[in-house]
C-alpha cells in the first residue's frame, strides 16, 4: 500500500505520516521546500518523540520525499498509483494541491480502487474544500475523474510545537492525538490507520475539536502575548489568563451542547483534558507560533467568531469569546504577515468596515455590535 502526503512539515511527519506508516503504507511526502525534501531523503528513518507523561519514541521508516515545485510530474505519477492521499499544508494552500491531485487522477487507471483523499487541516470541511477546488480545476472532466477518488472529511488533533534546534527531521509531539474520519464515503473499504476512529457524523467532532482545542490554544496565545509571556504553558500558569481561557471554552461548550447535544459532563471533562495538554511543560510551544495568522483565526467560521455567532444566535453568553477576540486584535508580530495586515486594517478601516471585512459579520447579526465595540476600543488605543 502507498500513501502520498502533501506537506512534509512537522505535522505531516509527526502525526499524519506516523499513523500512515503504522498502518502499513509506504510514505511519499510531497513538499515545495527543497531543503526539507533533501533532508528527508538523506535519512532512512526518523523518530517521533512524544514529550510528556506517557510519551514514547516511535521510529518511522519506509518513506521518501518529492519536490513538487521542481518535479510536479513525479508527484502526479505517485498519485496515479497510490491508495491514499492526505494533506497537512494549511487550508489556504489546498488550492495549490488541487491541480496536482486532478492531474494524478487523470493519469490513474480506472481499474484501480478509488484514491482515498483526506485533508487533515484545522478547518471545517477541509476535504470538501479540496474536492470543490479539484472539481473547479477539472471542469467538464470532473464527473468522470471523481469516480477515481473518494473524499472524506476528518478532524485531527495533536499538538506539534515549534521544534528544538538540531534534531534534523525528527519531530517532537505531545502523546495525545485524535483522528476522526467520516465513514460513509468509503463504502465499507476503510483505510488502514491505527488509532483513527471512523464515525457516521463527523460534524460534531470537527466543531468540538475546533471550538475547544483550537479556540483554547489561540486564546491562550493572545492573552499570553498581551501579557508579554512567551510560552503557552507559562501563560496558563497565570491565574487571570487561565480563568479567561476557561471562561471562553465554557461559552463554546454551551454552543456545542445547544447545537449537537453533547452531554455537559462529557464536555467538561474534554475541556479539562485540553487545558492539561496546554499546560504540558515539555512542549516548548510559544504564543507567537500559536497566535500567527490572526486574520484567519478571526474569520467568520473559525475558532472565535464561529462559536460566538452560534451562541449569539441562540441567546447564549458571548462575553468571554468577545474578550478573547479583543485580545486577538492586539496581536502584533512583525514576522507574521497576517499580524502586520491586521494592524494596518485596524488603522485604515472604520469599525463597521473592519468588522464586516475581517469577521464576516453584518450589522443585523446579534454578534456584530459587541464585536464592533471591541474593534472600536482597539482602534482608540492605536
Amino acid at each position: 500500500m502507498k500513501a502520498v502526503h502533501f506537506g512534509a512539515g512537522n505535522i505531516g511527519r509527526g502525526f499524519v505520516g506516523l499513523l500512515l506508516h503504522e498502518g502499513g503504507y509506504e510514505l511519499v511526502f510531497s513538499d515545495v521546500a527543497a531543503s526539507l525534501v533533501d533532508a528527508i531523503n538523506g535519512v532512512d528513518r526518523y523518530t517521533v518523540h512524544e514529550a510528556g507523561d506517557g510519551g514514547t519514541d516511535v521510529e518511522v521508516t519506509g518513506f521518501r520525499a518529492l519536490n513538487s515545485a521542481a518535479d510536479p510530474q513525479a508527484v502526479i505519477d505517485e498519485i496515479a498509483t497510490a491508495d491514499v492521499a492526505t494533506t497537512a499544508v494549511g487550508p489556504t494552500v489546498l488550492r495549490f494541491v488541487a491541480p496536482t491531485l486532478v492531474a494524478g487522477l487523470r493519469a490513474r487507471s480506472a481499474s484501480l480502487p478509488p484514491l482515498q483523499v483526506m485533508a487533515c487541516e484545522n478547518a471545517i470541511g477541509a476535504t470538501d474544500t479540496l474536492r470543490e477546488l479539484a472539481a473547479a480545476d477539472a471542469g467538464d472532466d470532473w464527473p468522470a475523474l471523481s469516480q477515481k477518488a473518494v473524499f472524506a472529511n476528518t478532524a485531527v488533533d495533536r499538538i506539534v510545537p515549534g521544534q528544538p534546534a538540531g534534531i534534523g527531521v525528527d519531530v517532537v509531539v505531545e502523546p495525545y492525538f485524535e483522528w476522526a474520519i467520516e465513514r460513509g464515503p468509503f463504502d465499507g473499504r476503510l483505510p488502514s490507520i491505527p488509532g483513527a476512529h471512523f464515525v457516521d457524523d463527523l460534524a460534531p467532532y470537527i466543531e468540538r475539536k475546533l471550538f475547544t482545542v483550537n479556540t483554547g490554544h489561540a486564546a491562550t496565545a493572545y492573552f499570553g502575548a498581551r501579557a508579554g509571556i512567551g510560552r503557552i504553558s507559562d501563560a496558563l500558569a497565570v491565574p487571570d489568563i487561565a480563568e479567561a481561557v476557561i471562561a471562553t471554552l465554557e461559552e463554546t461548550s454551551a454552543a456545542l451542547i445547544a447545537k449537537h447535544g453533547f452531554a455537559p459532563d462529557d464536555l467538561a471533562r474534554y475541556r479539562e483534558t485540553i487545558i492539561s495538554r496546554f499546560r504540558n511543560p515539555h512542549l516548548p510551544d510559544t504564543v507567537w507560533r500559536v497566535g500567527r495568522q490572526p486574520l484567519r483565526k478571526l474569520s467568520r467560521h473559525e475558532r472565535f467568531i464561529g462559536p460566538a455567532a452560534e451562541a449569539a444566535e441562540r441567546g447564549l453568553s458571548v462575553t468571554a469569546l468577545v474578550a478573547t477576540a479583543a485580545a486577538a486584535l492586539e496581536f502584533t508580530a512583525p514576522e507574521d504577515p497576517e499580524a502586520v495586515e491586521l494592524q494596518r486594517l485596524l488603522r485604515e478601516l472604520d469599525a463597521d468596515a473592519f468588522t464586516t471585512a475581517v469577521t464576516g459579520l453584518e450589522p443585523p447579526h446579534p454578534l456584530f455590535a459587541p464585536v464592533r465595540a471591541a474593534v472600536a476600543a482597539r482602534q482608540r488605543s492605536l
